[in-house]
């Protein structure tokens, strides 16, 4: 039987991951962050050991207004280097062009709204942190906490998920214990926060992420394992 460990014990693995991860590459870092919880218990833990770390954010146009006013918020608290990732395309271009993505083709949404902008923001680094972690959703079960990803371009990135074994209660026990607010969308019932227009509360309670895409699909491209 594996040993239960406890948050002290969490926040020690973490920081001590994200700690070798700094001292054995000279590679450029940053952190990707949608504001979510276990978005900002990682940023908080990264931003500990390099404060100026870039933190990336997928600006699709398609956000709650919450989200925009909480990532103001935060980014001023906690003083981030934020830099905003926006596809090549205003919503309003790609609308005029190809219709309502997100409710006829949302694959196809996302993929110019969100992976094609990270992974061409990516291009300029090579250390990825991120805050998957295993029980968020069946797709993410085998995370592993350091992983190689390759991008389009062929680019290797390391990809380092310091919250992989964590649990929904180790992260909102940590955000308390740090007086980190957290995004007040959770406080109607969501569980699992991307664009507004796919986005509802969960229709399964074991499934934080079957709100996500109206249950059509689980992921939005970009932590499909790359070979």
């Amino acid at each position: 039987m594996l040993r239960m460990m406890t948050l002290d014990q969490r926040i020690e693995a973490a920081g001590e991951l994200i700690g070798r991860v700094f001292a054995d590459s000279s590679a450029p870092a940053c952190v990707t962050c949608s504001f979510q919880t276990e978005c900002m218990a990682l940023v908080d833990l990264v931003i500990a050991q390099k404060p100026d770390i870039p933190v990336l954010f997928l600006e699709t146009g398609y956000h709650f207004p919450e989200t925009y006013a909480y990532r103001d918020q935060m980014t001023e608290r906690l003083h981030l280097n934020l830099v905003n990732l926006a596809s090549r395309q205003t919503v309003a271009a790609q609308e005029s062009q190809f219709g309502i993505l997100n409710q006829t083709a949302p694959d196809r949404c996302c993929g110019m709204r969100k992976v094609e902008p990270l992974f061409r923001g990516l291009d300029d680094y090579g250390v990825w942190f991120t805050a998957l972690r295993r029980e968020q959703s069946p797709t993410r079960a085998n995370l592993q906490a350091v992983d190689n990803f390759r991008l389009p371009t062929g680019k290797q990135l390391l990809k380092v998920s310091p919250l992989a074994d964590w649990t929904n209660a180790d992260v909102w026990s940590y955000l308390k214990r740090r007086g980190i607010p957290v995004l007040p969308l959770y406080e109607q019932g969501y569980t699992s926060i991307g664009c507004a227009p796919c986005t509802t509360p969960p229709a399964d309670p074991d499934n934080p992420r079957s709100g996500r895409w109206a249950g059509r699909k689980l992921e939005c491209g970009i932590h499909i394992a790359s070979d």
